[in-house]
Formats: structure tokens, C-alpha cells, sequence
């Protein structure tokens, strides 16, 4: 009987799994104390006032930062807290205040904490029944309908949530009486209002014990609410009798009560592929640069789900606060461009209550093939700036149909055309992909492909380009004269723009078209680089170019700024 010497080198395939399982454990049990030292830095780390990288600063989706880092600690929850209430009694919100949390390791302490202050201040705070998970934008829906039955005594919320961003980071966000994000204005007045109470040390702000805080919120079933009426915004019935199998991976998110209750609810053929809760979220696959992001609109992330996608007619995936969508058909993910475009044509076709004065809203970094879309279909485009927050009006007031932005986040109107919510709400956005192939037959890369042509096949794309400090304050006054080109790419330039045609708000950059493609450029909020958004309707090459011209373009433009 022959034998061979097991080495390093030809260990044998059990010993590969048991290694493997090894590494595994091993790896699971580094971050668990990973993030046990980020919650305790959440609690023992004090932010310098005197350091602007620590001060309270809220970008396009509130505050977000890091507790290792002293940018995302209980000082700034307890210091927003505090200027929230301030905030709300400013604007005479007398009504209660919604607040929710996603599952990262930050958000129940941040959570806890600010539940402690503004039950000190006198607010009347709403959780989930169980004090569980609650999603953007079941919070969201949550203010819309309090306050279309009490006007007199508006509601607000808070939702603590850094989205899609990596497990040791924590975000807070704020959304006023209208139900979306907060505008410039208001998050502005709680920002320096924050930061002057970290200056003064916490003086002024009031606070209870936890107990207390829990003892004294109300109670409210967020999930009932939404679940049930989500008939009022999607045709749940023909998604019922279609047959067709779908899928769900809430990511370890609050989409996962929520997807339970609604194949509950509605007995429809809905598997939940995953069901874990874990707040290092150890389950998902690495994004494109080896970090582990929620992020429905990346392959990489949603690795696991396109593993499976062949078992179901239609899978979804959603970012932890629920507010992004991932649409996964045969053809793999769809582009959340790609599928904006199909959810705009499909709703103006078959939205019959819909009146025809309704406007559509894009980003003016989202696809031009939208553009093409709503004109084909006969309506006015709404284009703005990056962020929902110039969507929420519209939907509010309900002259805008829809509001979308590139990175996957959307919200539309109900079959009569009232308000549903006035956040990005990622479970309709999924829900509407299950209609729109019960109703068409057709899945929604197949309705895509045939969007493409009648309109063209655009080619896009985004990348990020270095840019210092006095680069990015340099976009601030960028023109159009700075470029210094008339074509682009061997195109005229048909038009460049500062503020955005749908509101003439600035747009913190710029954009330049030509016949035949386009490109936009802004600084990044948080991180030393530009973002260059380009698309092309002749093909990768050209798009290579434009691309290449564009950078150009601005390298001389913010070297003479």
C-alpha cells in the first residue's frame, strides 16, 4: 500500500476545508472584536471641537462619519438630537417624531441616544413596535400619512442609517414635515446648531435614562401601515396571480421584516434568500475594492443573489435602510439607469389616474436616455442637481410623478397620483419590476433592450479623478468659458450649465453636451477627488474620448480658476 506525505504544498482537499473553516472562524472572530471596539468608541471618544474633520456636517444624506475617527460619536448624536428639537419647536412641529434605525453595529447606541434627548425635550417620539428595524422609507410613508390627517400638528422623523456604507460606519438623517430629506436650509440650521453645542461642551442639552426614553416613546406598527397599503402605489393583486417567482435579499437590512410581511400578506411566490441579522455583516461578498459595502447597484456586492438568479423569474436586493433598489432578472443586474428609464415608460403608459400635466425627475447625472423616454411619452422632464432632496416637493405637492437619482434610488406616486413617500423607497421600486413583467411579459432588461431601440444605446459611465481642496473650492466658480473648447469629443458643444434646467439650482460643477453624448463633473463631499459622469450614444470608443477630452477640459479650467 503506497502512502503519500502530506506537505504545505499537497495538503489534501479535507485539509483545504478544514484550513479554509479555520481562516473562517478566525477571520469572524477579528471582527467581532472589530466592532466591539467600534462601539466602544462610539461611547469614548470625544470629538475636538476645534477640529473641523470632527464637527457635525451633513451632506446629501445627513451626517456621516466613523467612531474610530471621531466623526461619528454619542457627543454628535446627543448635539444633533438637541438642535433637532430646537429645530422642530422653531418651526412649530407640535405633532410626534418617527424615528427609525437600520441594523449597522452604530446604529441602536446612536439610536438609544437620541431617543434619550428628544424624549428630554419634550418630543412625543414614535419606534416600532418592538423597538425593531424601520426603513427609510416606512418612515417616510409613516409622516406623510400622520400628517395628511393632522395638519395642525405636523410630524417629522429621524432615520439613523449610513446606508449602504461599510459595517464600523454610522449615519443620522432628518426629514421635516414633508417626509423626504431635509433641504439645504434646515440641515444647515441643525448643523451649526450642533456643532455649537460640541463647542460648549453638551451644555443645554437635556437627556433621560434609556429606560425612561423606552418607557415614554409610543409605540407604532411602521411595517402594518406600509404593508397594507402598499396596494395604493403598486397592483399587488396581478404581482399575486402572476406566477411568477421571485426573490429577496434585504442584505441585512430592514427590508427583511418587510419582504416577510409582504409575501405574507399578499400569498404571493416570494423567497427570502437570506434571513441573517449580523451588524459585522459577515455574509456579504466583497465590493469592487475588497470592502464590504451593501450596495444593491454593485455586482460585486450582490454576488451572492446573481449566484441563485437562475432559480426566479425576478430577484431584488436593498441597501440596509431599504431606500435602494437592485433589480436582478436573467440578463444579470440591471444598470439602475437602464432601469429607471423602463420604470418611467411603464408607469406613464399605465398610470391612467395619472394626469397628463404630471412631471418626470431625473438627476442631471442620471441617463439621457431618460430624457428621451419622457419625451417620447409626451411629458415635461424635471432635471436637478445630485440628491432626492429636489425631488421631495414635487412628490409632496404631487405635480411630479416620479423622482429618481443614478445610484439606484427612486419614488413615484400612488395610482391616483397622491403622495406614497417622499424618500427613496427601494421595496416599491423592486415591486413595480414584478408588475411590470406580470403585466407586460416582458422582463426588464427585455423592455430595456427594446427602449434602446427606439431611442439609442447609450454607453456610460462614472470615474472619479483626483482633485485637492483648492480644486474642489475652485468648481464653485467654474463657467463654461473656462473650458476653452468649443467641441468635445468632435462634436459642437450644444449647451454647458452651472445650475440645472429643472430648477436652475447650482449645480456645484457643471455640465456640457453636444448632439451625441455628454458629460458632467462635481467634487466630491467627503473624499479628495471629482466625480466625471459621461455618456455616448456612438459607442465605447467615443465615450473613451469624451471622456479623456473632458478631463482635460477641467484640469486647465481649474488650473486657471
Amino acid at each position: 500500500m503506497s502512502s503519500t506525505r502530506s506537505t504545505p504544498e499537497t495538503c489534501s482537499a479535507a485539509t483545504d476545508r478544514h484550513c479554509g473553516q479555520r481562516k473562517g472562524i478566525n477571520g469572524q472572530r477579528r471582527e467581532s472584536v472589530r466592532m466591539q471596539a467600534v462601539i466602544q468608541a462610539f461611547d469614548e471618544i470625544q470629538p475636538d471641537p476645534a477640529d473641523p474633520s470632527q464637527a457635525v456636517r451633513f451632506g446629501t444624506s445627513g451626517h456621516r462619519g466613523s467612531a474610530l475617527q471621531g466623526t461619528f460619536n454619542r457627543n454628535h448624536i446627543a448635539a444633533i438630537a438637541q438642535a433637532i428639537a430646537d429645530y422642530r419647536r422653531q418651526a412649530g412641529y407640535r405633532g410626534p417624531l418617527f424615528l427609525g434605525r437600520d441594523s449597522h453595529a452604530l446604529s441602536r447606541p446612536a439610536w438609544e441616544c437620541a431617543l434619550q434627548v428628544l424624549v428630554a425635550n419634550g418630543v412625543e417620539v414614535r419606534i416600532e413596535r418592538d423597538s425593531d428595524l424601520t426603513a427609510t422609507p416606512l418612515v417616510s410613508h409613516a409622516i406623510l400619512r400622520h400628517n395628511a390627517g393632522h395638519p395642525s400638528e405636523l410630524a417629522d422623523g429621524v432615520i439613523v442609517t449610513p446606508s449602504h456604507n461599510p459595517p464600523e460606519d454610522g449615519g443620522i438623517k432628518y426629514n421635516p414635515a414633508h417626509g423626504g430629506p431635509a433641504e439645504s436650509e434646515v440641515t444647515g440650521c441643525i448643523e451649526r446648531r450642533a456643532n455649537h453645542y460640541l463647542a460648549e461642551g453638551l451644555a443645554g442639552i437635556a437627556l433621560v435614562s434609556l429606560d425612561e426614553a423606552l418607557a415614554q416613546a409610543g409605540r407604532h406598527d411602521f411595517l402594518g401601515a406600509y404593508v397594507e397599503a402598499l396596494g395604493q402605489v403598486v397592483d399587488m393583486p396581478v404581482i399575486a396571480t402572476s406566477g411568477l417567482r421571485l426573490a429577496a435579499d434585504p442584505m441585512g437590512g430592514t427590508a427583511l421584516p418587510v419582504w416577510q410581511a409582504i409575501a405574507e400578506r399578499y400569498d404571493i411566490d416570494l423567497k427570502v434568500v437570506n434571513t441573517r441579522l449580523d451588524e459585522r455583516f459577515a455574509f456579504m461578498p466583497a465590493d469592487h475594492d475588497g470592502k464590504i459595502r451593501m450596495d444593491c447597484s454593485s455586482t460585486a456586492a450582490m454576488a451572492n443573489l446573481l449566484a441563485v438568479k437562475d432559480d426566479f423569474d425576478l430577484a431584488f436586493g436593498n441597501d440596509p435602510d431599504a431606500d435602494r433598489h437592485g433589480i436582478v432578472d436573467a440578463d444579470g443586474l440591471m444598470n439602475p439607469n437602464h432601469y429607471l428609464a423602463v420604470a418611467i415608460d411603464y408607469l406613464l403608459a399605465h398610470r391612467l389616474g395619472w394626469s397628463p400635466a404630471l412631471k418626470v425627475g431625473k438627476t442631471l447625472v442620471s441617463s439621457s436616455i431618460i430624457d428621451r423616454v419622457v419625451a417620447g411619452q409626451g411629458r415635461e422632464l424635471y432635471e436637478v442637481p445630485v440628491g432626492f432632496k429636489w425631488f421631495v416637493e414635487g412628490l409632496h405637492q404631487g405635480w411630479l410623478a416620479f423622482g429618481g437619482e443614478e445610484s439606484a434610488g427612486a419614488s413615484f406616486l400612488t395610482h391616483d397620483g397622491q403622495p406614497w413617500s417622499t424618500d427613496k423607497d427601494g421595496v416599491i421600486l423592486c415591486l413595480l419590476a414584478a408588475e411590470i413583467m406580470a403585466v407586460t411579459g416582458k422582463r426588464p432588461s427585455e423592455y430595456y433592450r427594446e427602449l434602446t431601440d427606439r431611442y439609442g444605446a447609450p454607453c456610460y459611465r462614472r470615474v472619479d479623478a483626483p482633485c485637492s481642496r483648492e480644486q474642489q473650492e475652485a468648481f464653485k466658480s467654474l463657467s463654461p468659458e473656462a473650458l476653452g473648447t468649443d467641441t468635445l469629443a468632435g462634436d459642437p458643444i450644444r449647451q454647458a450649465m452651472i445650475v440645472a434646467p429643472g430648477n436652475q439650482a447650482p449645480i456645484g460643477g457643471l455640465k456640457v453636451l453636444t448632439d451625441n453624448g455628454w458629460f458632467a463633473a462635481r467634487p466630491s463631499g467627503t473624499e479628495p477627488l471629482y466625480k466625471l459622469y459621461a455618456e455616448s450614444y456612438l459607442g465605447e470608443c467615443h465615450l473613451d474620448a469624451l471622456i479623456n477630452e473632458a478631463r482635460q477640459c477641467l484640469d486647465r479650467a481649474l488650473a486657471v480658476s
